[in-house]
This record gives structure tokens, C-alpha cells and sequence, in this order.
């Protein structure tokens, strides 16, 4: 079994999900008392978020790879950075480590295709859905994204931040999250990518007849199949 190099804190909330998923994984597949190697780092949120929202993602992403080189000082085989955002800077990560990162979009693409679907909704940060790297990495395997209007983007990316990120689970936010994922679907959306770590905490497949894509959920399997190596190396 290959060591998990966790770059999480982003929020850490999410990378509590990501550490049940993966170790959840590796009992499913190993039974018994088996459980994943992996190596947690964990940032102080709000340091990246500053960087965020004062658009230094230079700094952003020397801070990144910082992280990885770390985790691979400690012993970790692969990374897996632990939110959609910063797979911004994924390349970058893997190019300074020369560890592999197991990209949370391939991961996506992969269920996406099992079902046949090539339209997909996008909620998640303002970043994630409007700066072109998930939809550039999105349209290699074929998928077009859609994406929430311009006021309704805003509103989204806003309460991640001033609820699911410390903790609040609100009903008014989940109605509307519904909302929009309706109004996605009336622009031809097949499914909906769930694209931040924080919103299946607010939703879920029971709520909505479309197809829903957890990305933490599908990015963690994706992580254990590596882990155990189920996977060929040509799919990194």
C-alpha cells in the first residue's frame, strides 16, 4: 500500500470527510482492521483564503508546494490536495514534488463518462467556476461545463465560506442550492458536479432527481485506487 500525502486545512472540515472516504475505501477493499497510510498537512484556512481573495496565487502556490514537499520529506508516495480551488496550482505541485497528484477533475471525468454524459452543471468557489483550469481539464475528456449565472456564482461561492466552512448548515442555503442546480439543468445540464469539498455536507443525491457528482467522495476513491495500486500508471 503506497502513503496518502493529504494537503488538507482547506477547509478542514472537508479533510475530515476525505480521511472517513479513504480509510472507509481501504476496509472495503482489504476488510479486517486495514486502514490507509497517509500523512496529513493541514493549513490555517484563513492564510489561504487572504491569499485568495488578494488574487496572490503566486504566493498561493509556493505555499502549496511547500506543503507537498513535506508531506514527501515524511514519506508520503502520492498527494492529494484536499479541495477543488487549489487544484489551480495542481501542476505545479506535481512538476516541484515529482510526486504524482491525483487530479479531483480526472477523477470526476471518469464517473462522468461511466455515465454517458457529456453536459455538467458546476457549483463550487467563484474560482472554480469561472477561472478556465476545471474547464479546460473538463473539456480534454469531452465534458462541457455550465455554470451559474453571474449573481447566482457570487451567492454560492458565499455561503461556502460563511457557513459550510465553519460548519453551519443552513435550510434556506440548501433550498437554494437546489434552485440553482434546477436552473442548471434548464440550460441542458446532465448531472452537477458538487465542485467544493464543503457542499455535500449541505447536499446530496437524495435531494435532487439529477445526477450528483461528489467530488470529495469520487476524488477519494480515486486516491485509494492509486493507493492500492488498482490503477495502471498511464491513468495519473
Amino acid at each position: 500500500m503506497k502513503t496518502i500525502g493529504l494537503i488538507g486545512g482547506l477547509s478542514w472540515e472537508s479533510s475530515v470527510s476525505y480521511y472517513q472516504y479513504i480509510n472507509q475505501y481501504v476496509k472495503k477493499t482489504y476488510g479486517g482492521l486495514h486502514s490507509a497510510k497517509c500523512l496529513l498537512y493541514s493549513f490555517d484556512f484563513q492564510e489561504i483564503v487572504n491569499l485568495q481573495k488578494a488574487g496572490e496565487w503566486a504566493e498561493a502556490t509556493e505555499r502549496m508546494i511547500e506543503a507537498g514537499n513535506k508531506l514527501k520529506a515524511g514519506g508520503a508516495d502520492m498527494l492529494v490536495i484536499c479541495t477543488n480551488t487549489m487544484h489551480l496550482m495542481a501542476d505545479e505541485v506535481e512538476a516541484a514534488t515529482s510526486l504524482p497528484v491525483i487530479h479531483i477533475v480526472d477523477a470526476l471525468a471518469e464517473a462522468i463518462k461511466a455515465q454517458d454524459l457529456k453536459s455538467i452543471g458546476l457549483v463550487g468557489t467563484q474560482f472554480t467556476m469561472e477561472k478556465p483550469f476545471y474547464r479546460e481539464r473538463m473539456a480534454r475528456h469531452g465534458i462541457e461545463l455550465i455554470v451559474p449565472n453571474e449573481n447566482d456564482r457570487k451567492k454560492v461561492h458565499d455561503i461556502i465560506f460563511n457557513e459550510l466552512c465553519v460548519g453551519t448548515i443552513c435550510p434556506n442555503s440548501k433550498q437554494y442550492y437546489l434552485s440553482v442546480i434546477d436552473q442548471l439543468a434548464a440550460k441542458g445540464a446532465e448531472g452537477v458536479i458538487l465542485g467544493c469539498t464543503e457542499i455535500p455536507l449541505l447536499i446530496n443525491q437524495n435531494d435532487c432527481a439529477l445526477p450528483l457528482f461528489d467530488s470529495t467522495q469520487l476524488h477519494a476513491e480515486k486516491a485509494v485506487s492509486h493507493a492500492l495500486e488498482l490503477i495502471e500508471k498511464k491513468d495519473h
